[in-house]
């Protein structure tokens, strides 16, 4: 009877690949990297509905402060805003920065998470306990997503179809974009009402 030769995963080939030297990052294992990582992604959606209802209010005051971003020029403030934004939420939620967020339609979980970046809801190879198919220590992105929704008061917006990811928007400010569109919505239907009025 021959002895099973152990597996060798491909970690394991990288690692002893990777040239030797003193240095070790935080002295902590990728694993625990990871996990730190998880425990404040995890931690956002389960606090999906008073994030909700925190970026409601942000957003209303970055509307408000639409005239100061077009007066300064929306171009010029991109870069400070794209700054803050990119830490906010990076640490938050794992922020990849594709300039289309949608945390507020995934239950604060960002789809762009996903190794295979779904944006429409879960592969078929999530795992019996809820793990991603691709890095098996990870939650699958659209699982968590789901429950994330189910805390929040507009959680059905998850049932609403993404376009595809538009590439030609990542590392820019959605927070930015969302204010202006939602700026020009408002002065359109104002313009509108004024028509309207006068006709």
């Amino acid at each position: 009877m021959s002895e099973q030769q152990p597996t060798v995963t491909q970690a394991t080939l990288v690692k002893k690949a990777a040239p030797k030297s003193d240095y070790k990052p935080a002295d902590v294992s990728p694993q625990r990297r990871v996990q730190r990582t998880f425990a404040v992604r995890l931690w956002s959606i389960r606090h999906s509905r008073l994030l909700e209802w925190f970026y409601s209010r942000f957003a209303d005051a970055f509307l408000l402060l639409h005239p100061l971003w077009k007066g300064i020029g929306y171009s010029r403030v991109e870069a400070p805003v794209k700054f803050i934004e990119k830490r906010v939420k990076g640490f938050m939620f794992d922020c990849r920065m594709c300039g289309q967020c949608v945390l507020s339609s995934t239950g604060m979980s960002c789809p762009m998470n996903c190794p295979k970046q779904l944006r429409n809801g879960p592969c078929g190879g999530v795992r019996a306990n809820g793990n991603c198919e691709v890095e098996p220590d990870m939650p699958c992105v659209w699982v968590k997503a789901w429950e994330g929704s189910r805390n929040m008061v507009h959680g059905d917006k998850i049932l609403t179809v993404q376009k595809p990811v538009d590439q030609s928007l990542r590392e820019t400010s959605a927070w930015l974009r969302v204010t202006a569109q939602a700026a020009a919505a408002r002065e359109a239907a104002q313009n509108q009402q004024n028509t309207g009025a006068s006709a």
